[in-house]
């Protein structure tokens, strides 16, 4: 079955790289200001939540000194909050965007996936080499632990890939879905310690959090990048076995469904 899907999509890579150079082009061509936007958002999004709890946080962060701890600390949420949140909403209406492709092609529908999220990676990494200018203009650079962001990256992209399947094959058939995604997103950061430190909840609430998946992905970049120290991996296991459970029962639930999905559309 993985040969057979890696065949199908080194056959297609070409079909797979022109729709991530159009997906990007339609994105910002045009727009007056371009891929400036991409950056612009976040950066406003930052740029308010550090005025708005950067000195109650600085007391919580007693342990990380500097003026940039805070800004390092929602950075590392933030940024990769939004390729999670990109890459999950991408994938929720990707099979009912594409109705028209999916009706009038013959390709492995698999390359749908693949082309959302190659596209959220590119726009990831587009905002994060800034970061990482302003971690080394700063001299807050964390060194070569930065590699350990790696393996948390690939856990973070399969659990959404595998999620984002799932929600994306269920909002076919019921178009619910997302909405339903929308409004849980916006619970779900805030149920996540991306622009508050977890330890100034109560024990009861920092418990509830630890059964969040994101908790220990977001908790690891932060540690990468303010404490410079590498991620808690026991603590991150969990989160890869669900995550390894997700990509399976996604690509079977697509598997099993792929006919019914454009006979719906």
């Amino acid at each position: 079955m993985l040969n057979g899907l890696l065949d199908g999509v080194l056959r297609y890579r070409g079909f797979i790289a022109d729709s991530i150079k159009r997906d990007f082009q339609s994105r910002y061509q045009s727009s007056f200001l371009g891929a400036l936007w991409l950056i612009l958002q976040p950066v406003a999004i930052i740029v308010v939540y550090t005025v708005i709890f950067a000195e109650l946080m600085r007391t919580r962060l007693a342990d990380m000194h500097g003026p940039f701890a805070y800004s390092i600390f929602l950075c590392s949420g933030i940024l990769t909050w939004g390729l999670f949140t990109e890459t999950l909403k991408n994938l929720v209406r990707v099979f009912i965007t594409h109705a028209n492709i999916l009706k009038k092609l013959s390709f492995p529908r698999i390359c749908l996936p693949i082309i959302i999220a190659c596209s959220a990676m590119i726009n990831f990494c587009i905002i994060f080499s800034l970061f990482m200018i302003f971690l080394i203009v700063s001299g807050n650079f964390p060194g070569w632990i930065i590699l350990e962001m790696i393996p948390v990256l690939i856990i973070q992209m399969t659990f959404t890939i595998g999620l984002g399947i799932i929600l994306g094959v269920m909002n076919v058939f019921v178009r619910d879905i997302e909405q339903f995604v929308s409004i849980l997103l916006q619970f779900w950061f805030w149920f996540t310690p991306i622009v508050y430190v977890s330890k100034t909840l109560p024990e009861s609430v920092r418990g509830l959090l630890k059964l969040n998946p994101m908790t220990s992905i977001i908790t690891s970049y932060q540690n990468i990048f303010l404490y410079h120290s590498g991620p808690d991996w026991w603590g991150l296991m969990p989160v890869a076995v669900i995550s390894l459970l997700l990509i399976v029962m996604g690509w079977r639930m697509f598997k099993k469904h792929s006919a019914d999905i454009v006979d719906e559309l």
